[in-house]
């Protein structure tokens, strides 16, 4: 064991750390758009079934498999076979692919704050935010800027750099989650947003929706791209991690739920749809914002949020790469961070540039942007966790027993890591692919 390898200094910063991992465009972002599209309160009820039920078991493998290699992801799959360090280096490669679109969206929210800040008047935000991205040189600069902002982060160590930015980023996302819920539940007609959220209709239960919940779990939750495997390479050996795994999961369901508070009534309240899709926090939210008092403030606030959110997700992604490349090839931290900026900005910048000049550039009909998210969300991420549930459970036989104390648990792990999730990750990416 390298005796050199970073740790976390404590519980308190591996637990804020690993739920800024979970918590960030996710839950602020995503989850609310998803959600919209996908029936309201029945898919908030199936994702929490499937967040508490499915998802602790990859959750708490990909950790434990850090835990017990002490490696980052390809040394931690060869140390398993020596051939499986091919597999584990899909790892690195889909956490890269990922920064190359999800910074793009940082970008987009710095570009929002300079906004709020300057109170800048905008007639028409459906037109504005159209022109913004088809810019040639402005969304570029942002994107770079914010990869920039979280490499500078990740260059600091775990110590310095993720551990401190989480401390701080992680309670000021709370407060600000907390006074636009407040904002939001004091709107006209906010109970017709709640309703939304809370009042299921099972007659839009269908197999797609469930399965975009399981999707949507896997993504917030960092599952599949090598973040989860390296922070858990971290953990001190005598150190247990199983009761944090379910703190995890329930402040990231908490902030998901939090940021829907946040979003639906104040959608609901000024007669906008739920189903906007991802323009629902560049265009509608900011729609709603101006239309209300201290538009600009709140607007500023939300933004700042997501901008929080953002980047304590950005450096758990980057943090699986950066590892790899400072022990695959003995880089310091700061040359794995200058390296993985020149190689990302390779794939970002076409990436940002797909809504522009590059709009008519196609890879299976979707542009650069598209496919990207399509490939890591759709193919990579349940691909990757494929791989180690099937290795975990049928290769090394891991039993629940080893890991969790509590017999129900760790049976319903056993089963978990062999059979049933295994089975919805295979259905996931078949109807992902069609």
């Amino acid at each position: 064991m390298d005796n050199n390898r970073p740790s976390w200094t404590s519980k308190y910063a591996f637990i804020i750390t690993t739920i800024g991992s979970a918590v960030g465009l996710g839950n602020i972002w995503r989850f609310p758009y998803i959600m919209g599209q996908n029936g309201g309160a029945i898919f908030l009820a199936v994702y929490i079934i499937l967040i508490c039920t499915i998802c602790f078991v990859p959750l708490i493998n990909e950790l434990y498999i850090g835990k017990l290699t002490k490696k980052e992801c390809v040394g931690a799959y060869e140390s398993i076979h020596p051939n499986l360090k091919y597999v584990g280096s899909l790892n690195p490669i889909t956490g890269i692919l990922i920064s190359a679109f999800y910074f793009i969206v940082g970008g987009w929210i710095i570009n929002y704050i300079i906004k709020s800040l300057t109170s800048c008047n905008i007639a028409n935000y459906d037109e504005y935010f159209s022109l913004f991205i088809q810019s040639p040189i402005y969304p570029c600069v942002l994107t770079l800027v914010f990869l920039f902002i979280c490499l500078f982060v990740t260059a600091r160590g775990i110590k310095n750099g993720i551990e401190s930015a989480n401390k701080i980023l992680m309670p000021l996302l709370a407060v600000i989650l907390i006074f636009l819920v407040i904002v939001s539940l004091r709107l006209p007609n906010a109970n017709l947003g709640l309703e939304y959220m809370f009042k299921p209709d099972i007659t839009k239960l269908n197999r797609h929706m469930v399965l975009s919940a399981l999707g949507q779990a896997f993504f917030t939750l960092s599952i599949g791209m090598g973040a989860l495997l390296t922070y858990g390479s971290y953990i001190k050996e005598d150190k247990s991690f199983v009761k944090s795994v379910y703190t995890i999961i329930f402040s990231d369901t908490i902030f998901a739920i939090l940021a829907g508070i946040m979003i639906f009534p104040a959608v609901f309240s000024f007669g906008m749809t739920p189903n906007s899709g991802a323009g629902l926090v560049f265009v509608t939210l900011p729609k709603i914002f101006s239309q209300i008092p201290y538009g600009n403030v709140v607007s500023c606030a939300f933004f700042i949020l997501l901008f929080c959110a953002a980047v304590t997700s950005g450096i758990s992604i980057l943090e699986g790469p950066c590892a790899t490349l400072i022990e695959r090839f003995k880089m310091s931290r700061q040359k794995a961070c200058v390296v993985l900026f020149a190689i990302i900005s390779v794939f970002a910048v076409p990436a940002t540039l797909s809504f522009g000049l590059l709009e008519n550039c196609k890879i299976f009909d979707k542009s650069i942007f598209d496919f990207l998210d399509f490939l890591t969300s759709n193919v990579m991420l349940p691909l990757n966790t494929l791989f180690l549930c099937l290795i975990s459970g049928w290769y090394l036989r891991i039993k629940g027993s080893a890991i969790i104390n509590n017999r129900l648990m760790a049976f319903l792990f056993n089963i978990g890591l062999k059979y049933v999730v295994p089975a919805a990750l295979i259905c996931l990416m078949f109807l992902g692919l069609n």
